[in-house]
C-alpha cells in the first residue's frame, strides 16, 4: 500500500479527531503522554495470577489511543469496502482471503455479532492478523500510521488512567455480573481519568504481543514488545462481558486459543476470523513519533497458517 507524506509531518501534542473520508464515521483519538511504570502485580499480591509477576519498571513513548474500541460500522466499513460486499460469494476472491470456498468461508457468512448488536457495539471475532490488517487499511486510507498497541502501551494507559482504581467497577465496565450475557454499545459506561472508554471489560483487546508467561523476566526497559513468531497464543487484555471481575484488571493477561475457531469448517482454518469469540475485539494508537516506511512493515504481521484445532 502507498504511504502519504502525512506519515512524516508532526502534530501538536492533543486529542484530534481522525475522519476517515467517505466513510460517514471518524475516530476520536486520546493524547498520552508517555513515562516510566511499574508494569505487572507486585510479588507479594496474591490475588494476581504468576503470568502478572514479577513487576518490572518499562518506559514508552508519546502516543495516541483511540478512545473507544472499534466498532461494527467501522470494522464493517473494512471488511465490505475494502474486499467488496460480493467477496464472500466469489471462489477467486475468496481465495485471495486464503478461505477454502469449497469446505465453506469463516468469514461473516453468519452473523458474527451473535444478534448481539452492530453499528456502535464493539466489533468482535476477528483474529489479530484480522485487527493489524484493520490498522493497515486505516493507515493507508488516512496517510497516518495506526497500529493495534504493545502490550505495554494498554497496561500503561490502564493504570495511568486509574482504571481498576474507580470506586465501583461497574462504573467503567460492562462483565459478567452487569452485562447480561452480552457486550454494549461503546462508551456507555464511564471513562478512566484520560478519557478512554472501556478499557476494562465489554470486550477484551487484541494487543501487538506474543503472549509468553515468562516474558516479564526478560522484558526490554524502553518500549518492549514481544513479537509474534507463533500464532498462538497471542495476547488479548481487559476482560470482557463474559468475565468475572478478577479478570478486569490492568496487570490480567489472557492468551487466544484454538478452540475460538471452534466452528469454522475450513482446513486450513481461516486467518480472519474466530466464530466463537464474540468477547474479543481492539482498539487502535498512533504513535507520535511516526516510524519510517521500513519499521512501519515490520507491524504487519505475516498470517500463519491454522491447520486445526490445537
Amino acid at each position: 500500500m502507498g504511504m502519504s507524506c502525512a506519515l512524516i509531518i508532526a502534530q501538536d501534542p492533543g486529542n484530534y479527531t481522525q475522519d476517515i473520508q467517505g466513510l460517514g464515521w471518524s475516530i476520536d483519538m486520546v493524547f498520552v503522554e508517555g513515562g516510566s511504570f511499574n508494569m505487572g502485580a507486585a510479588k507479594n499480591d496474591t490475588s494476581r495470577d504468576e503470568n502478572e509477576k514479577p513487576m518490572h519498571e518499562v518506559s514508552v513513548d508519546d502516543f495516541w489511543m483511540a478512545e473507544y474500541e472499534v466498532t461494527w460500522e467501522q470494522y464493517d466499513s473494512f471488511v465490505y469496502g475494502r474486499f467488496g460486499t460480493e467477496q464472500f460469494k466469489s471462489e477467486s476472491k475468496l481465495a485471495d482471503l486464503g478461505i477454502d470456498a469449497v469446505t465453506g468461508a469463516t468469514a461473516p457468512y453468519v452473523d458474527m455479532s451473535f444478534g448481539m448488536g452492530k453499528g456502535s457495539f464493539p466489533a468482535t471475532n476477528m483474529t489479530q492478523y484480522a485487527a493489524i490488517m484493520y490498522c493497515k487499511w486505516i493507515t493507508a486510507k488516512t496517510g497516518v500510521f495506526y497500529r493495534l498497541p504493545t502490550e505495554a502501551e494498554w497496561e500503561y494507559v490502564c493504570k495511568k488512567g486509574g482504571t481498576d482504581k474507580k470506586t465501583s467497577l461497574k462504573e467503567v465496565a460492562w462483565f459478567g455480573e452487569n452485562s447480561n450475557g452480552k457486550y454494549n454499545k461503546t462508551g456507555t459506561k464511564k471513562p478512566n481519568s484520560l478519557g478512554i472508554y472501556d478499557m476494562l471489560g465489554n470486550v477484551s483487546e487484541w494487543v501487538l504481543d506474543q503472549y509468553s508467561s515468562d516474558f516479564y523476566t526478560k522484558s526490554p526497559k524502553e518500549n518492549p514488545w514481544n513479537i509474534p513468531s507463533e500464532l498462538y497464543p497471542r495476547v488479548v487484555r481487559g476482560g470482557s462481558w463474559k468475565d468475572t471481575s478478577g479478570k478486569l484488571c490492568c496487570t490480567s493477561r489472557q492468551k487466544s486459543k484454538s478452540n475460538w475457531k471452534m466452528q469454522d469448517p475450513q482446513i486450513p482454518k481461516s486467518n480472519w476470523w474466530y466464530t466463537d469469540a464474540p468477547f474479543i475485539g481492539f482498539r487502535i494508537v498512533r504513535p507520535k513519533t511516526q516510524p519510517s516506511k521500513t519499521q512501519i512493515e515490520k507491524y504487519w504481521l505475516e498470517a500463519i497458517v491454522d491447520y486445526g484445532m490445537n
